[in-house]
């Protein structure tokens, strides 16, 4: 039997799973289907958010960090350059998510760049 070990850092994607597929689940949760630009914007950003971090856990590498980064500042900023702000539950629900995905990946780039190294003798 093959045991996998669990680095802490795939917390981090995990988390992003989580968030991708929240924010995929959110135009039936919170009753905005019926606005297409916010729930399009929710279908496919969380796609991109869920698909990054599962591709992250299989086999790390630092350029899905970055779009996991330019995809939550995406998904934060999109209520506004969408035009979906209006709807203030969908708004609220982007800016929420795009930010946590975004602080996540960018505390996760800082980690993989400013890590000290460790002196064996």
């Amino acid at each position: 039997m093959i045991e996998r070990v669990w680095k802490k850092e795939a917390v981090t994607d995990v988390v992003n799973v989580v968030l991708g597929a929240f924010l995929f689940l959110t135009p039936w949760f919170y009753g905005y289907v019926s606005e297409p630009a916010a729930s399009w914007n929710a279908w496919l950003s969380g796609i991109a958010v869920a698909g990054l971090a599962i591709a992250a856990l299989a086999a790390f590498a630092v350029w899905e960090e970055w779009l996991n980064l330019v995809v939550g500042v995406w998904v934060a900023v999109s209520p506004w350059l969408v035009g979906f702000f209006a709807n203030s539950t969908a708004m609220h629900l982007h800016l929420v998510v795009g930010v946590i995905v975004a602080v996540v990946a960018a505390a996760r780039l800082w980690f993989a760049y400013h890590t000290t190294p460790h002196v064996t003798a």
